[in-house]
């Protein structure tokens, strides 16, 4: 077998994840927020344009979001 190679552990630890939800209501959101408003959970969701996912990937990648963010078709 080969050795398996060496590389930066920090690359995997600092990793980010972008999901996308496609069956949830703005009925179920905004069920969601009002719960968590009593928990209570703080909520921070920034908006984009659908062009700017790179940006927003690259924004993700450097922790410049202190948000969740949702881009808008």
């Amino acid at each position: 077998m080969s050795r398996i190679p060496e590389f930066d552990y920090s690359l995997i630890y600092g990793e980010r994840t972008m999901r996308s939800v496609a069956n949830t209501t703005r009925r179920d959101a905004a069920e969601l927020l009002r719960v968590a408003a009593e928990i209570p959970i703080r909520t921070v969701v920034e908006t984009f344009p659908l062009e700017e996912a790179n940006t927003v990937l690259r924004m993700m990648k450097e922790s410049a979001l202190q948000a969740g963010a949702a881009l808008i078709p």
